[in-house]
């Protein structure tokens, strides 16, 4: 924990703004983000270097959109047997429709999110989990209409 508070005590102000910049556009010229950030380019060349050296930066990506994205997207609350955490996250990254994994507090154990081009895609990946040695019980939810989303 001392590690991550130490990066982020290095991280100031012109750092949030090009990391902002390049959350939004991850594809932005070195040039251009110079420009707006009122630096060189070499200086904002550098300062992407020592982000992603200090993890700050843990690489670069797309998003895909809504052309791409999967049809269907559901989360799945997901309660586990004790010490079965391993077990059931290694089944879990096997399975092609898993997008993400995220441990939780409270009354379930994972918070999973499954994304499948039909109905019987998403059935069949539900089944898959509910039906892993290590999980107790699960619940879906099916997403219907995002209202908002501050990744865009």
């Amino acid at each position: 924990m001392k590690q991550i508070n130490d990066i982020t005590s290095q991280i100031d102000e012109t750092d949030r703004a090009l990391v902002a910049l390049l959350s939004a556009n991850a594809r932005m010229p070195v040039a251009d983000l110079a420009r707006r950030l009122g630096l060189a380019r070499t200086t904002v060349q550098a300062r992407i270097e020592r982000l992603v050296l200090r993890g700050a930066i843990a690489g670069f990506t797309i998003r895909r959109g809504a052309a791409l994205q999967e049809a269907i997207r559901a989360t799945v609350l997901v309660c586990i047997e004790p010490r079965a955490q391993a077990d059931v996250l290694s089944r879990l990254k096997l399975m092609p429709t898993v997008e993400s994994v995220h441990t939780t507090s409270g009354r379930v154990d994972l918070m999973v999110v499954v994304c499948a081009s039909s109905t019987a895609e998403l059935d069949a990946a539900l089944d898959r989990i509910a039906e892993a040695r290590g999980v107790k019980s699960s619940e879906s939810l099916i997403h219907l209409t995002t209202k908002l989303d501050r990744r865009a």
